[in-house]
């Protein structure tokens, strides 16, 4: 009979399969697959397959979709009972669940809402507190006594709907989803009493939920206050910025004097800068301030808020200095000002958002190293130039965080950091950067060159400090002694672009004023921040390793989860075999060139002194294996130009190796007090032996036509070394030095140019060998020469390593304790 049902290939539909079964026309269906319609012999696939059966069946399905009957578009074009049905559907979806989220979303009493709250600073140890972030300034007044044209203007300027919205504006709404969802610049169609939500309570977001959730309440607020309520406790919480919160402290704060005396002209520019306070303020951007005001001015006079007469009277007004909060009281400042710097810049947190966001700020800075610091610096003796300014930025090596800062004595009085914001040049300091490029470059500690002043280089003219001759010199006596000439011929081998990029991986800005690519740039004609050359000296005291100097540790805000940590991951910018020998070098600075003030520490330090032409600047920058730590003077004139810094107290010229050197060690004295004694590590042999070829040589600024040609760009003022000392003294010393000092590790070799020396002490254990005897010639004065330490130099295998030996040398001014060259 399901046979005879088909016949004639027609496709009986569902109603007449019905018919024909109620009159017995259709057999039952058999069960099984083969039990399904089939036309033409061909069994229905997938979805019609199950249409067919439900036909078959008599069945009715819940949705006709794709609808039964029709041709192949209609069948796919829904029915409008669906389109309304569904319609309908989501419209009682929609009212059910805003009446739900109404319901369940209280709007809390004035007394309950979340006062925007302090943010704490807090030193290294989280618990003692550095300082705090804009407490409120904020004056509450009735503002019914404020002239309408006060509130009008916020009105104008933010909500021109303000008066016949409900709280929300469905319009901006729609509007700013459709501009969102176009990728156009993000908009949130806030209204003023969203904004006032906003201003209480801390937990709506800028997220579709949080508004969903802002939106409610401004509903409901809307309902219970009037709009002049609003206004008034608006007016009395939004930010204007410079600390103000409320337009009584806005009005004290732009124009000193209080809100009831508020002009047109000066409402309209504080309505103008509420969407940006701290972008907006006319002290820092006077161009767009008057854009907003002139906005503001124009919607007031459309909308009626003020006369013809009074928009053509209303001129741009005049706004005092900011004041600046007493926070940043004392040295302090300076260190709470770079906090919240580095959280603008690097954290993306926004100045309101610092100030009112109760947040918990743990900094790098130790406290105890940080007081260690201002007393180096307050210990100073009595006498110096009122315009002597002093920078000084300790670093910990393994981390880049800031572990003290030195930028001035009063942040108030003074608001240019002298260890971020003031440069100065660079001077000796600069010169590893070449002695690294060399060893980069297959160069040797024991290569050197002729060390005689002057000397003439490309054509230009330079010579040593004080005029002295070295004779042939290696670098590590180049670098004990700070010797000029040899490190031009160095500079003018390796080529001044790359010294200069070696500098720039350490951590120099690639922007460092002065960081040109002539000869001389190896003297320090760059002028860097004070916490550049700390950075760089951290990078070669991290054994080439370079961190992302911070002074922020971590952010956590009022709900107790973390918002920021700082940076500690480093990256290897040098060997160690390099960071090894530039380190060994940089040891004899202190073991016996003009940095013995340091051996006081009674621990390995490595450092570099610095003195810029005409003594503009003096640094003293070292490091042991745990911190870096740079020390700058400089002085200014009235003008706040660069000038030779003045001496007084107890040395006759300001160079690196007087206060710099003095200042770097009594900090470091307190900052190494509970740390333990570490070595650096160990030179290989190979960096003995390994040789290098050098490119194009480099060029020479041009010279100076004032003075004939000759350049003695060079730290004329360069460190003076032990010949400043009596002999008696220097004698002394070097006694003392052995008996501080280990042995070296290991037998040295055949030395070169250098007097012969006993047993001698350097931080490295072992036993040191002995330098050859080394040529020079007597001054017929019998003033001290070349190698005025009294070390010889001994290179070569022997043992487990190389030994450089160090010790009462056998020169021709025995008498004196000091060796010849």
């Amino acid at each position: 009979m399901a046979d005879s049902a088909n016949q004639g290939g027609a496709r009986p539909t569902g109603r007449k399969l019905a018919q024909a079964a109620s009159a017995g026309h259709v057999t039952k269906a058999r069960k099984g697959r083969n039990s399904r319609t089939v036309k033409d012999g061909k069994r229905p696939a997938g979805r019609e397959s199950k249409q067919a059966d439900a036909a078959a069946s008599g069945r009715r399905r819940r949705i006709n979709y794709p609808r039964a009957g029709k041709g192949p578009i209609h069948r796919w074009l829904p029915s409008w009972r669906f389109v309304l049905g569904t319609f309908l559907f989501l419209i009682v979806l929609a009212v059910a669940g805003f009446t739900a989220a109404y319901a369940l979303i209280k709007v809390p009493e004035p007394s309950e809402f979340a006062q925007a709250q302090t943010t704490t600073v807090y030193y290294a140890d989280g618990t003692t507190v550095m300082g705090e972030f804009a407490e409120m300034d904020r004056t509450i007044i009735d503002t019914s006594e404020l002239p309408d044209y006060v509130g009008n203007a916020v009105v104008a300027s933010e909500d021109r709907s303000f008066y016949s919205n409900n709280g929300i504006d469905p319009k901006g709404i729609v509007r700013a989803f459709v501009n969102n969802m176009r990728g156009g610049a993000r908009q949130g169609a806030s209204t003023l009493t969203q904004q006032y939500i906003k201003n209480y309570y801390v937990d709506t977001t800028s997220s579709y939920s949080g508004k969903f959730k802002q939106a409610i309440m401004a509903i409901k607020i809307d309902r219970e206050m009037s709009k002049q309520e609003i206004l008034d406790s608006y007016l009395n919480t939004v930010y204007f910025g410079r600390g103000a919160y409320g337009i009584e402290a806005a009005s004290e704060a732009f124009f000193d004097h209080p809100a009831s005396e508020l002009t047109v002209s000066e409402a309209a520019l504080l309505a103008g800068v509420l969407p940006s306070p701290s972008s907006l303020d006319p002290a820092l951007n006077p161009d767009q301030a008057a854009v907003r005001w002139q906005r503001a001015l124009d919607f007031m006079l459309e909308d009626g808020y003020i006369t013809q007469e009074e928009y053509d009277a209303a001129e741009f007004p005049e706004t005092v200095a900011t004041q600046t909060k007493e926070t940043y009281g004392g040295s302090t400042g300076y260190l709470l000002q770079m906090v919240r710097a580095e959280l603008e810049s690097d954290a993306g947190m926004e100045a309101e958002d610092i100030d009112t966001g109760g947040y918990k700020i743990v900094t790098t800075i130790d406290k105890e190293d940080q007081d260690a610091a201002v007393a180096a610096v307050e210990n100073l003796p009595e006498g110096a130039s009122p315009n002597l300014h002093v920078g000084l930025v300790s670093i910990d090596s393994s981390t880049g965080g800031i572990l003290a800062l030195y930028g001035g004595e009063d942040y108030l009085t003074n608001q240019v950091n002298s260890s971020t914001d003031a440069v100065a040049q660079a001077g000796s300091t600069f010169k590893p950067f070449a002695m690294v490029a060399a060893l980069e470059n297959g160069d040797t500690l024991a290569n050197g060159y002729n060390g005689d002043s002057p000397m003439v280089i490309d054509g230009a003219t330079f010579q040593n400090y004080q005029n002295v001759s070295y004779g042939w010199s290696d670098l590590v006596k180049a670098t004990a002694n700070s010797i000029n000439t040899v490190y031009l011929q160095l500079n003018r081998d390796v080529r001044p672009d790359v010294t200069n990029e070696v500098a720039v991986r350490a951590g120099y800005p690639e922007d460092t004023l002065g960081l040109d690519a002539y000869v001389q740039n190896v003297l320090g004609s760059a002028s860097p921040h004070t916490v550049d050359i700390a950075t760089a000296y951290a990078t070669f005291s991290a054994q080439g390793t370079r961190h992302d100097t911070h002074i922020v540790d971590t952010v956590t805000n009022s709900a107790g989860s973390v918002a920021y940590t700082g940076p500690t991951d480093g990256e290897k910018v040098f060997s160690d075999d390099v960071m090894a020998d530039a380190t060994y070098a940089m040891q004899q600075v202190v073991n016996s060139g003009s940095g013995t003030t340091a051996l006081a520490l009674g621990r390995p330090v490595a450092a570099k002194t610095g003195s810029s032409s005409d003594n503009k600047s003096a640094q003293f920058a070292g490091y042991t294996p745990q911190i870096a730590t740079a020390v700058t003077l400089y002085q200014t004139g009235e003008d706040g130009s660069e000038e030779s810094i003045t001496p007084w107290g107890y040395y006759g010229e300001i160079t690196g190796s007087t206060y710099p050197a003095d200042i770097f060690t009594e900090y470091m004295t307190t900052a190494l007090a509970d740390l333990p004694v570490e070595y650096f590590p160990e030179r290989t042999a190979a960096s003995y032996y390994a040789g290098g070829l050098y490119g194009t040589p480099a060029p020479v600024a041009p010279a100076d036509t004032s003075t004939g040609g000759d350049i003695t760009t060079e730290e004329d003022a360069e460190e003076p070394l032990e010949e400043e000392t009596d002999a008696e003294e220097e004698s002394d010393t070097e006694e003392d030095e052995q008996q501080q000092n280990p042995d070296d590790q290991s037998t040295g070799g055949v030395g070169q140019n250098d007097d012969s020396g006993g047993t001698g002490g350097s931080f490295d254990p072992g036993t040191g060998g002995a330098g050859n005897t080394g040529g020079g010639t007597v001054p017929e004065d019998g003033s001290d020469q070349n190698d005025d330490s009294g070390n010889g130099y001994g290179y070569g295998p022997g043992g487990q390593g190389q030994g450089r030996q160090q010790g009462q040398g056998q020169g021709w001014n025995q008498q004196g304790g000091n060796s010849g060259g």
